[in-house]
């Protein structure tokens, strides 16, 4: 059985298109940068326990907590959770804000397991040149232990930010307008399914290679040459 594509319909509605787009981007810069913080805090919680000599401590087992159960639940339970979970609690979220605190949250835990990765392979004769030279733990975490972490680690992490963008495509089902839900509403009001997701299909690889490219050069910019 031959399928007719017609994609005339599916593009007249490109400015629902370009909204997910947008929205999709807007989602992953957000999710990334304060993803990443919020990793690298919880690498250094681990660290100051690890690396630097200090026994664990009740923050250490709290981030190891936090990471564990992040990374060995799906993403979309984390999304339900906070999205209908937490208004029980008397905390209702919008659906916006909801996806970026789950894109937040899931992309926090699983970076800081990849930066502890590259906390590890630093050799332990830098840090104890660091503490020969009066260097706090503060700084030799800054200075010392986590650029070349994140020089080592940057490719892993790229693909992680990547899996986290393409994961945000769940977010269309708690209504925020991001490229899937576009492409949702676009085949509900053409009748055009088909061609409406193979249309989001290439956009999703487009902006997963653009993407990709982009934290390479960036890794290779200011990490690399550091």
């Amino acid at each position: 059985m031959l399928i007719a594509l017609d994609f005339s319909a599916v593009l007249a509605s490109w400015p629902l298109l370009v909204r997910g787009v947008v929205w999709t981007i807007g989602l992953t810069i957000v999710g990334t940068v304060l993803g990443l913080m919020l990793g690298t805090a919880c690498a250094c919680a681990w660290a100051r326990a690890r690396n630097l000599g200090h026994r664990p401590t009740a923050l250490r087992w709290a981030v190891a907590s936090y990471v564990e159960l992040v990374r060995n639940t799906p993403f979309i339970v984390q999304l339900f959770f906070l999205f209908f979970g937490l208004p029980a609690m008397g905390l209702k979220l919008s659906p916006e804000f909801a996806s970026v605190l789950a894109m937040v949250i899931n992309l926090g835990a699983y970076s800081a397991e990849i930066i502890r990765a590259g906390i590890e392979a630093t050799p332990r004769g830098q840090i104890e040149a660091a503490h020969s030279l009066a260097l706090t733990p503060g700084q030799t975490f800054r200075r010392v232990v986590l650029p070349p972490a994140l020089q080592k680690v940057w490719p892993a992490m790229v693909s992680q930010i990547i899996i986290v963008m393409l994961g945000s495509a769940v977010c269309g089902q708690i209504s925020t307008p991001e490229l899937s839900y576009a492409a949702n509403l676009i085949s509900s009001n053409t009748f055009r399914a088909f061609e409406a997701f193979i249309l989001a299909t290439a956009v999703y690889l487009v902006l997963s290679m653009l993407t990709r490219r982009l934290l390479m050069w960036m890794g290779a910019r200011f990490l690399v040459g550091r």
